[in-house]
């Protein structure tokens, strides 16, 4: 996956997933925890930003080996 992916690529994963999924941020591989997204979508300079909106505490262990972090 490219280090910079587009707003197209995101909506192609979270396609046909349901809508009501909660959805976190999975942060830093070697102290691996969950954040919550941010309400907001800020396009600025040409690049959407979506926000942290804190720790929702740490990533559970399925999640960080199902993302190679293991």
């Amino acid at each position: 996956m490219p280090a910079s992916q587009t707003v197209g690529h995101l909506l192609r994963q979270l396609n046909g997933l349901d809508p009501e999924l909660p959805i976190r941020l999975a942060i830093n591989p070697d102290f691996p925890f969950a954040h919550y997204l941010g309400s907001e979508v800020v396009v600025r300079d040409g690049t959407a930003f979506i926000a942290d909106d804190g720790q929702e505490g740490y990533l559970p262990a399925a999640a960080s080996n199902a993302l190679g972090w293991h």
